[in-house]
């Protein structure tokens, strides 16, 4: 049953990646009524919103595009920073959507970088220690071990459903201010929020995921 559902998993995983790829390349050919770039809706949405702390810069890559809270800083993809089209409006207010989060101390964003330090020691050692539970099965400490490893693998998946609300809170204040503002016509509104919607599935898909390998490794245990 795992292996039949692990697979559909990650059936439906590539087919939201690819759907995602697709809908942004089919937006981003499709010049923004405004003519605003990335880089200025970004920097738009900080100022309307008393943010002048944070920095908009540009990034290497597709579809890399992120908020950074400690370096406060909104990173654009190259495609994003300079093109002005429904995807890259999208993205650019969905990025200054997690700085507002910050800076309104949003709760759901809030635990989720209490968690960060965490998560990154779990998602490092807990295969290795998963791994080291099942060669040393026959043996007590072989328990213990596995034990650790799916409690490091439950931080992860807890970290995970938490970014959920954290990502659809970040899409409702970008579509909620570029409508507000008219940052974009009805049509490129309706581009822009299918594109988030897509992105924010990704996250959905791997939530789900990480929640199947973990009850897993639980039920491994349990036999």
């Amino acid at each position: 049953m795992y292996i039949v559902l692990l697979i559909a998993i990650m059936a439906v995983s590539w087919f939201v990646q690819y759907r995602l790829r697709s809908k942004f390349k089919k937006y981003s050919q499709i010049p923004l009524t405004a003519g605003l770039s990335g880089r200025e809706i970004a920097e738009k949405m900080l100022s309307d919103h008393g943010i002048t702390d944070v920095r908009v810069i540009s990034v290497n890559g597709q579809l890399t595009d992120h908020y950074n809270p400690v370096k406060k800083t909104v990173n654009l993809s190259q495609a994003v920073f300079n093109q002005r089209n429904a995807a890259a409006a999208a993205v650019a207010a969905h990025e200054c959507g997690h700085a507002v989060q910050h800076a309104r101390a949003y709760s759901w964003l809030t635990m989720r970088s209490k968690l960060v330090p965490v998560v990154s020691v779990s998602s490092r050692w807990m295969q290795w220690v998963i791994l080291g539970g099942f060669a040393l099965a026959a043996y007590g400490v072989g328990t213990t071990l596995l034990m650790v490893g799916i409690a490091m693998f439950a931080v992860t998946t807890l970290f995970s459903f938490i970014t959920l609300p954290v990502e659809f809170d970040a899409s409702r204040r970008a579509l909620d201010w570029i409508e507000d503002k008219r940052i974009v016509s009805s049509q490129e509104y309706a581009m822009s929020k299918d594109a988030l919607r897509w992105a924010a599935m990704t996250y959905v898909v791997a939530a789900l995921g990480s929640l199947a390998t973990l009850l897993y490794y639980i039920a491994l245990v349990r036999d």
